[in-house]
Formats: C-alpha cells, structure tokens, sequence
C-alpha cells in the first residue's frame, strides 16, 4: 500500500508541475528572430582577421566599433583567409577553403561577400582550388584601386593570381607569376608580385583583365643579407617596405618601370648595436594625413623578426626622423604583434597582442584608450577601410 501511495503522490506533483508548465506556456509570446543593421559605417571601425590556430578550418573576422568600444559581430572566414574591403566600405571579400569533411576532402575555393551593413551573406564566386593557404596578409586578397577587379593570390606550389570581376563575379583570368607571390594594386590595371630574389614582376591588365604586359625589376631588396617584410605599408600611391634590420626603401609600380626609393635607416648605430629592430606578424602602419610612419620594434638577435613589439616607434615621413617612441610596458600594454592606424583627422592606433588583446591608443599622443580582451584565438591581421 506503500508504493501505491507514493505512486499516486509521484504522479499528482507531476500533474500539477505538467499544468504549470502549460499555464506559463499559454502566456509566453513565442521569440521573435531579428536581424538588427549595424551602424553607419565611420573610420574607427576595425576588422580583425583570426585565424583561429586550435582549429584552422574555423577562421573569423571580427568587427569591432573603436568609439563605442565593443563588438560589432563576426564573418565566418573557412580555411587560411583572405580578406580585403572593398573601396565603398559597402562590402567584405572574404577568399577561402573548404574541405567537403571539415579538414579533408573535396575541396572548394571561394570568394565570400558579406554585405558589411548587416553581416549578412552577399554572394560568392566559386575560384580555381589554388588559393595561397598562409598567415593573412593585406595583399593575399586585394582591389584594383577603383575597386572593380580583385586578386587573389595561388600557390599549389606554383605562383599564380586569380583575377575577378567584382560587379559580374566571375573570373576573369589567372595570371603565371612565375614564382613571385602575393599582389600589390598599382592604379586600376596593374598590380606586382615580390619574387624570391629581391626583384619585382609588375603584370598589366587589359580591359578583359587578361595580361597585356609584365615587367621584372631590379632587385631592390638583399634577401641574402637584410630581407623585407612582406606587409608593405601603402603611402602616397605606392609601398614602404621595412626590412629585417631596420631599413625603409620606398617602392612606386605604377609607370612602365618600377621607382624605388633610396633606402634609409629606422635606427642610429647605437640603437641598433643594442638589438633594436622590427617584428611581429604586421609591423609597420602609415598614418598618411600625418605623414607618419609607426613601426613595432624589440630587441631581439638574427631570426628574431616575428617577436611582437615592445616599443613603437613613430617617424615622420616627410624629413625620416623619428619624433616619438612608445614604451608600452610604462601603459601595462603586453607586445604587439599586428599594428594599424586609422587614416582620418583624428586617428587611432591599434594593436593586437600575443593573446590576441585589441589595443586601441590615439594616434597623436600614444595615449590608451581601451583594451578589448581577447578577441578570437590567434589574431594576426588588422584592417581599418
């Protein structure tokens, strides 16, 4: 008799818990999905490209709003992202890989859009399985100057560039870079490739974005003995390249012949007899209203290029005398890998650490502003449209 009681009990609770659920659910108003439209777009709003090391098929990029110092939202990104934006700022390109079973499989490259006023997806273009897999770098995925074509760089191991018709999405050609990699856009038509020995191939495009023309440089950079960054900073129509040691040579593609500019020094004797010298994974910045040049140094010894900064060096590129040096350790500020600055009249810098921390700073003073805890996994790339 027991048991049946406490049977019977057992199954009233459970009737009146059953009608209590029922009751509160009759007057619960189903939940309503939304998608909300991000602000209008200002210059301190920054992407940041997280190549997620823990698991390399899951990429992302994250929008970040600088003056209200939060989250915007996420791109999912695949395998090893490009990403470049276009010149509107109405649009994020987005050139990956996927595996049919996430890390194997068939696989399919693509160049993703995303309409930047609502994350949403924008359409695709399906591109040759060759898509460079590597750290990010700003010129993997790049626009022609007025923003109708977009490169994307190969290698399989072979060197090559897909070039695309952004307002068709499709195809256009792809380019034999014989063996120089990654795309520097000189105007609408041109862009060029860094080759292993230094030198520079410079392709020309028809109006069918098909090669008319290429031309191969003198070598302008000593691979041997002081090798450059590939993360170039773009400055009055072409390139700053700063080098393993400490040097800056100016590069301009867009004539018939590549102009370089006469190489000259971020560092005294002394300060490089001490062991300053550049690093991280994007290391230099350009502020070209200010005509300043921010650069990510440490001391470090030979082969010690990918150490984030400790310091940053600022210059100015019109007389190439430095006019500030921020010691980050004096703001609680860890190293900075990646760097970036916005181009407008009242800029930022930012920063992002080894624990992929965003770092915003004015640009003016150094000053902090604000630290972002850990955005993604392993961020390496900034870019500020």
């Amino acid at each position: 008799m027991k048991t049946r009681r406490r049977t019977a009990s057992i199954a009233a609770t459970l009737s009146f818990a059953a009608a209590c659920i029922g009751s509160a659910h009759a007057i619960e108003k189903p939940e309503e999905l939304t998608v909300q439209k991000l602000p209008p777009w200002h210059p301190h709003e920054v992407f940041v490209v997280d190549i997620s090391m823990p698991s390399m098929t899951d990429a992302r990029v994250y929008l970040y709003d600088a003056d209200a110092k939060k989250l915007l939202g996420q791109i999912d990104a695949g395998f090893a992202p490009g990403f470049a934006i276009s010149p509107d700022h109405k649009t994020s390109f987005v050139s990956t890989t996927y595996f049919a079973r996430g890390s194997h499989g068939e696989r399919t490259d693509v160049v993703e859009l995303t309409d930047n006023a609502t994350l949403d997806h924008a359409g695709e273009v399906v591109i040759p399985p060759k898509h460079g897999q590597h750290i990010p770098t700003p010129y993997n995925t790049t626009f022609s100057a007025d923003g109708k074509r977009l490169y994307v760089s190969n290698i399989t191991p072979a060197a090559s560039v897909t070039v695309i018709d952004v307002a068709s999405k499709k195809v256009l050609s792809e380019i034999d870079m014989a063996a120089c990699v990654l795309a520097y856009p000189s105007g609408n038509n041109r862009f060029t490739g860094l080759c292993e020995s230094g030198k520079a191939l410079t392709v020309t495009l028809d109006a069918n974005g098909k090669e008319a023309k290429r031309t191969m440089s003198d070598a302008f950079i000593d691979v041997d003995k002081d090798p450059a960054f590939i993360n170039a900073s773009p400055y009055q129509g072409g390139y700053l390249f700063a080098t393993f040691h400490g040097m800056v040579r100016s590069a301009d593609f867009h004539g018939d012949k590549p102009v370089f500019g006469k190489p000259w020094s971020l560092l005294t004797d002394a300060e490089r007899a001490e062991g300053w010298r550049p690093g991280g994974m994007q290391q230099t910045a350009v502020q070209a209203k200010l005509h300043r040049y921010y650069v990510a140094m440490h001391k470090g010894e030979e082969g010690s290029h990918k150490d984030p900064g400790t310091e940053i060096w600022v210059y100015d590129l019109q007389t190439k005398k430095r006019i500030a040096r921020w010691d980050l350790s004096h703001q609680k500020i860890d190293p900075l890998a990646s760097i970036q600055v916005s181009d407008d009249d009242k800029p930022l810098f930012y920063g992002i650490t080894g624990t992929s921390d965003l770092v915003v700073m004015d640009a003016r003073t150094g000053k902090l502003r604000n630290v972002e805890k850990q955005i993604g996994n392993t961020s390496t790339l900034l870019v500020n449209p």
